[in-house]
């Protein structure tokens, strides 16, 4: 009786599991939903915050100020609400022979097969990866307007394989055409219609990927490079980063960022492919002048876009958040 009963249980929870996959598709594994473990309520999670704080917080009112702009950057109502709303998994793939992690968020209810948006995130490695408080304050919104994002965290990050190295716009750009193929697999998603885009770093990835593909509409990048090269005279300690990612940096530094810099190759673009560009003028990290440039190349070579620029706002465009979240939204469903 209690082997019968064992039996039964595992079926239930096999096929439990199952039934709360987003992604109907054998080689995505691991699908785990995003709001488990302290991020099952926004209490829970804002009480593991408080202890991380506590460990790097010595001053209590100092303590106090973070919580609250912690509280005023995400919110139990916000919480709530996306929780309520949305339907949001960590998944891992193969690609090359790499374990790969990534992450969908999709509306939970809709009469209709949404729109797909491939999300590239920025930095390098670890650093930048998409964790569960930029997937609310970055990506939720825009999942939330009644799109489905998928996104890559790319080869490398959060997981110690040896041999998974992120090559910053290398051969993890596989890692992002590789989502192309779950996409028919999502249920509600329109595989007819999607777009892609990215922040930072992103917008390189994104621009490489759409080399490789021929069915992306419409793109979008945020606050990106388009001339690494020329990008080390605004910002010369990036070469730090691409010494440590790119294979054969030293041997080939010209060659390798010129592969990199969508700059150099625009006439390549597609012309029926809309691009928005977004940027803020007093971006840190880099520098306008590369949306600028890359803007002018696409009116010489014909290449419909829209270049938006946000005067006085950082790299993560912090004064114009909500702005730039509507003209996001309103360029993909106007192209998707």
């Amino acid at each position: 009786m209690t082997k019968n009963l064992l039996i039964i249980l595992l079926v239930i929870f096999s096929f439990s599991s199952q039934a709360t996959n987003l992604i109907n598709d054998e080689r995505v594994t691991e699908q785990k939903n995003c709001f488990t473990w302290i991020f099952t309520d926004y209490d829970s999670w804002r009480n593991g915050m408080e202890k991380k704080f506590k460990r790097k917080i010595n001053s209590e009112e100092k303590l106090k100020q973070t919580l609250a702009r912690f509280d005023s950057r995400f919110g139990k109502e916000k919480f709530d609400l996306y929780k309520t709303n949305l339907s949001c998994s960590t998944f891992e793939y193969l690609v090359d022979g790499n374990v790969v992690k990534g992450y969908i968020i999709k509306p939970k209810v809709s009469t209709e097969k949404l729109p797909v948006l491939i999300y590239n995130r920025g930095g390098n490695g670890n650093f930048g990866g998409v964790v569960f408080g930029s997937m609310m304050n970055n990506l939720f919104p825009i999942a939330n307007e009644g799109f489905v994002i998928i996104g890559s965290q790319y080869r490398g990050t959060f997981n110690s394989q040896s041999t998974a190295h992120d090559e910053f716009g290398g051969s993890d750009i596989n890692d992002v055409i590789a989502l192309m193929d779950f996409i028919p697999s999502i249920e509600g998603a329109d595989a007819q219609r999607i777009g892609m885009y990215g922040a930072s770093r992103g917008g390189m990835q994104t621009h490489l990927a759409v080399k490789k593909v021929n069915n992306i509409k419409a793109i979008a990048t945020i606050s990106s490079n388009s001339d690494l090269q020329k990008g080390l005279t605004y910002r010369p300690e990036m070469e730090k980063v691409y010494l440590h990612r790119i294979p054969n940096y030293e041997q080939n530094k010209v060659a390798e960022l010129q592969k990199r810099s969508v700059l150099n190759w625009v006439s390549e673009l597609s012309p029926t492919m809309p691009i928005l560009l977004i940027h803020g003028t007093n971006d840190k990290r880099v520098s306008v002048k590369h949306s600028m440039d890359l803007a002018d190349a696409l009116s010489t070579n014909n290449i419909p876009h829209k270049l938006v620029i946000y005067p006085e706002d950082n790299h993560f465009l912090d004064k114009n958040k909500e702005t730039a979240e509507k003209e996001l939204v309103n360029w993909f469903k106007d192209y998707l």
